[in-house]
């Protein structure tokens, strides 16, 4: 009886403790949406304390069932972490507030992620963020002004060029290209990659941070992550803008009356008879002559308003097990040229799947398919859309464009409108395809093996078809042809495999992380080129329609191997000392067996004094951290050799043997067995601050030497071959790194925001194989200063008057081999020896700038937003020569406007030096001198945006839960100090080059 009571008694104690139990548990809801009142999807809301949670659905939602004295934590990456006890709650809203110190709290490194407080080494990263809804068509020049010490140099606009990079300035006197990977891949695809897909990037700028690539890192890492799947409902995003694009600048030429004027002036101080009359002059001016006195506006008929789509689509979800992003976009570019267009589709899916509780497996695809075309001119096969721009600016505006009897004016190079008007092009075809396959296997808690295998094949067809033209019919030189067409196919793939183990493991207060792996690459390019001419006719573009007796046709292919081991050790005390250790061996089938092998170590260490003792007790830090790092790193790009330790024979040469000629093998260059990498060592100190809450900063200081440099050494010339390949070159760059951040939001409504990063980059050349200096035209590389430095007499005034000038000659001499004249330049006896020789001759300019700076301001009030993105450069030069400025030639000069400030006896205080006939003035470009190495410092407004977020009941009852309308600006404003009318980005020399853009285009999103 006993054991009954006691057993009803303890059945009605546990269902007395169950019901008490189920009353303490409720169901709490809620939405979670960002600061502009739009929902978040992926949230973790999680039960603090335990591992019960969820992430928001596709609408911002979740719903758990938690005790009334639980706390739900809501954290999201980019934002600040809320915890909200939960209490007599049933519905709990929240509003997540971004925080820029926690949007790069995880940043992406060599293989693998690490927090940005516990990094020890120069990394930038640049976010989504900052790439999105900008009408860029090139990722490279998007990250132009982003990140402190690297340089973008985006000089041309043509449909489908990026810009050239440099990270801490030019260490080689070779390729000093960085190495990009995607997704860790190296696809050479970066300028076809859609913004849309991109998750991050990260530039590894010193050794501690890229030393785990070895021999590819001596110029710098960047590393750009594609989005993946997130777990949740599918979501449908589609991002598209239309823009209209014009060039950022053009040269501003003569009319036909002002240069005939400043014609006649230079050929009367020559004591030559003008070439034209008052009359001629009238009839320039008032246009009744078009055929013997036009004024033809050559740039005006080849530069159009360009226009540029774009499109994206994007669907992202997935499961615990399986995760998927797959996106696919379009580009439609017409070019500011005519006949200069890009259309390109590209595809990405990028898959996760959870096989087993240890093993995922990781799949990426990406097709791109991009067509571009660009003009060419019909004298030279070589040139493109450069010998296009260059006749532009070139011919004579009294050269017309048309007769009135429909024929074509010309002059010997022909005319270049009518090259436009025959529609001549180079088609490129180009197809890309990375695909990539990987899984991890958690061996142990702490222990994950990951394999990798990647495919990257790109095939490249172009089609040069040159058409026969007559100007003016009957005339014998009025004409080019007969019809020429070049086909070339390039093709290029690479295979790789990786396998490497990551341990991560903490011991109390110590924690500990090693990376182990080899990776095996193949690398394999061949092209083929066919060319025939004398076609039926210029409507037949198929090869097999030339005259077979003109066919020409080459190719070859070539091969390069690497093997490499590498890894990295992590190290942390507590939080508070961190340290890391890099070592990579690379073999590379570029060089001799005996020197295949390079070895690439970097050491660096962190104090982070916010997690002393001593700190604890302010407020004014929330991060302090010091880091200091040393390292090498090799670069076995330096060349486009692919065997540059090998000796090379062509077969080539007619040699007579057996009383006939017979087709001969010769050795084409002498090579050294001996030569090996180029190699750079980076030492560098930095600081990491977080304070006051708001603001970040970060400062570096680096000492970056590259040796072993490969230059040519100069050889007699009985030595049968020109100049050689040996390590003998050495180059040093230092500087400093400056970047800062606020972003604070003030109010239910407001949010603020301010960046600005600034770097100093000192170059110095340190040896040259034991000369002191190498002159090459406006170039001089000597020992002690910058890589490549203009070089030339020193402009010091100008003479006043022939008297002046013949007493300049009797005491200083003139070795230029031209009379000095009223007008002209004045050159400084530097030396001070009283004579002006070519010793006098100085460095009068930097090819690269020492200075670079950018920043951005950002607002946003409610459902509206807006961004201003600049960036610029100082302490930076280029030499413009006479196919810039323009000379006084005749038909084949087109000088610019500003040589109307020019010295004449009428205006003695003009700036520019007088207008001399052809190159006969000692102040002629071609004279090197520091009057035409012209200062080009800049600040651009790189980027304009303003946008509206609708608001959420709007969209939602529409079927949507995000929609955003924006307008956005590119390179709308430029201020320098020209006086010419040309993009300060422009290369060194002349204008042959297709001008930069600036774009204003008006885009949506929509997150279905």
């Amino acid at each position: 009886m006993s054991n009954v009571f006691c057993r009803a008694l303890a059945l009605i104690s546990f269902v007395l403790f169950a019901s008490v139990s189920f009353a303490q548990q409720k169901t709490v809801s809620g939405n979670v949406v960002d600061q502009s009142g739009q929902p978040l999807i992926g949230v973790n809301v999680t039960v603090k304390g335990t591992t019960q949670g969820m992430i928001t659905d596709l609408d911002g939602n979740y719903s758990l069932s938690v005790s009334p004295n639980a706390t739900l934590v809501f954290s999201y990456i980019g934002y600040t972490t809320q915890e909200i006890r939960v209490g007599n709650q049933t519905t709990i809203n929240v509003k997540l507030m971004e925080n820029t110190e926690m949007i790069d709290e995880v940043v992406v490194v060599g293989y693998g992620t690490q927090a940005k407080v516990n990094l020890t080494g120069a990394v930038a990263a640049v976010s989504e963020k900052e790439l999105a809804d900008r009408p860029i068509t090139t990722v490279s020049s998007a990250i132009q002004g982003l990140a402190p010490g690297v340089t973008a140099l985006s000089a041309s606009g043509k449909p489908g060029d990026g810009a050239s990079f440099q990270i801490r300035g030019k260490g080689t006197l070779n390729n000093s290209d960085p190495y990009i990977l995607i997704d860790g891949i190296e696809t050479g695809t970066i300028d076809q990659l859609d913004p849309n897909d991109i998750e991050s990037i990260s530039i590894l700028k010193d050794a501690a941070s890229a030393a785990i690539y070895g021999s590819k890192a001596a110029n710098g890492v960047i590393l750009i992550t594609t989005k993946r799947g997130k777990e949740g409902k599918s979501t449908v995003s589609y991002s598209g803008s239309y823009g209209w694009q014009k060039p950022t600048a053009l040269l501003d030429l003569m009319s036909s009356a002002d240069y005939a004027t400043l014609y006649n002036e230079a050929m009367i101080r020559e004591g030559k008879s003008p070439k034209y009359t008052e009359e001629d002059i009238r009839l320039f001016r008032d246009g009744s002559d078009p055929d013997g006195h036009p004024n033809t506006d050559w740039v005006d008929m080849a530069f159009q308003t360009g226009t540029v789509q774009k499109h994206n689509v994007n669907i992202n979800g997935g499961s615990n097990n399986v995760k998927y992003m797959t996106s696919a976009g379009y580009l439609k570019q017409k070019g500011i040229l005519r006949n200069s267009d890009r259309e390109q589709f590209n595809m990405r899916t990028n898959l996760d799947l959870q096989v087993s509780k240890n093993v995922e497996v990781r799949t990426n695809l990406a097709y791109i398919h991009n067509d571009r075309s660009e003009p060419i001119p019909s004298y030279s096969p070589g040139d493109l859309a450069g010998g296009i721009v260059h006749q532009l600016f070139r011919v004579a505006p009294w050269i017309p464009y048309k007769y009135t009897d429909g024929t074509y004016g010309y002059i010997g190079d022909g005319n270049v409108i009518s090259w436009l008007d025959i529609n001549e092009r180079i088609r490129y075809k180009n197809q890309n395809f990375t695909g990539s396959l990987a899984a991890d296997w958690k061996i142990f808690d702490g222990l994950k093996l990951t394999g990798q295998f990647a495919y990257v094949s790109n095939t490249q067809n172009s089609k040069r078809f040159v058409k026969e033209i007559y100007y003016r019919p009957g005339i014998s030189d009025a004409h080019h042809g007969p019809d020429d067409l070049i086909e070339r196919v390039n093709q290029w793939d690479r295979a790789s495999i990786e396998l490497y183990l990551n341990y991560e493991k903490r011991f109390g207060k110590h924690n500990l992380k090693a990376l182990a792996g080899y990776k095996a690459e193949k690398y394999h390019y061949q092209y083929l080129q066919g060319r025939r001419n004398t076609f039926p006719n210029s409507l037949l573009t198929d090869l097999s329609a030339g005259a077979s007796s003109t066919q020409t046709n080459e190719g070859n292919s070539r091969d390069l191997r690497l093997m490499s081991f590498f890894g990295r050790i992590n190290y942390d005390f507590m939080g508070k000392y961190l340290f890391e250790a890099n070592l990579r061996a690379d073999a590379s089938s570029r060089f001799a067996s005996q020197n295949r092998w390079g070895y690439f170590p970097s050491f660096s260490i962190g104090w982070r004094l916010t997690e002393e003792g001593f700190m604890k007790d302010q407020d004014f830090f929330q991060n302090l951290k010091l880091r200091a790092s040393w390292g090498e790193l090799g670069n076995q790009d330096a060349l486009s050799d692919y065997y540059p330790a090998l000796v090379s024979y062509a077969i080539t040469g007619n040699y007579p043997f057996g009383g006939s000629l017979n087709t001969g093998v010769t050795k084409t260059a002498h090579k050294l067995s001996s030569i090996g990498w180029e190699t750079t060592t980076n030492v560098g100190v930095g600081l990491d601050a977080n304070f006051l809450k708001y603001f970040n900063l970060s400062v570096d200081y680096y000492v970056r030497t590259t040796r072993d440099i490969i230059m040519d050494m100069p050889v007699p010339g009985t030595f049968g071959f020109s100049a050689y390949k040996d390590n003998i070159g050495k180059v040093r760059n230092s500087g400093v790194e400056v970047s800062f951040g606020y972003n604070q939001k003030l109010n239910s409504d407001w949010t603020v925001g301010a960046s600005a990063n600034f770097a100093y980059n000192k170059n110095e050349i340190l040896d040259l194989g034991g000369v002191n200096e190498m002159i090459d035209g406006y170039f001089i590389n000597r020992i002690g200063q910058p890589y490549h430095a203009y070089y030339g007499y020193v402009a010091d005034g100008m003479f006043q008057s022939d008297d002046e000038a013949n007493q300049f000659t009797q005491t200083y001499g003139n070795p230029i081999g031209r009379k000095f004249k009223a007008g002209d330049l004045k050159f400084k006896d530097v030396n001070g020896d009283g004579k002006l020789t070519t010793a006098d001759r100085d460095i009068i300019g930097n090819r690269f700038p020492k200075f670079t700076f950018g920043g951005k301001l950002s607002a946003s009030w409610k459902n509206i937003d807006a961004s201003v993105l600049f960036q610029g450069v100082a302490k930076v030069s280029r030499y413009f020569t006479e196919t810039t400025t323009g000379d006084f030639t005749g038909d084949t000069s087109h000088p610019s406007t500003a040589w109307l400030n020019a010295w004449t006896s009428t205006n003695p205080n003009g700036t520019w030096p007088r207008p001399a006939e052809g190159k006969s003035s000692v102040s002629h470009p071609g004279v090197y001198s520091s009057f035409w190495c012209v200062n080009t410092n800049y600040l651009r407004i790189k980027n304009i945006q303003v946008g509206y977020n609708f608001p959420k009941s709007l969209v939602n009852s529409i079927g949507l839960t995000r929609a955003r309308i924006y307008f956005s600006g590119e390179n709308l404003f430029t201020f320098d100090n020209l006086d010419l009318d040309i993009d300060p980005e422009t290369p060194d020399g002349n204008a042959y080059i297709y001008p930069n853009v600036k774009t204003v285009s008006f885009g949506i999103n929509l997150t279905f």
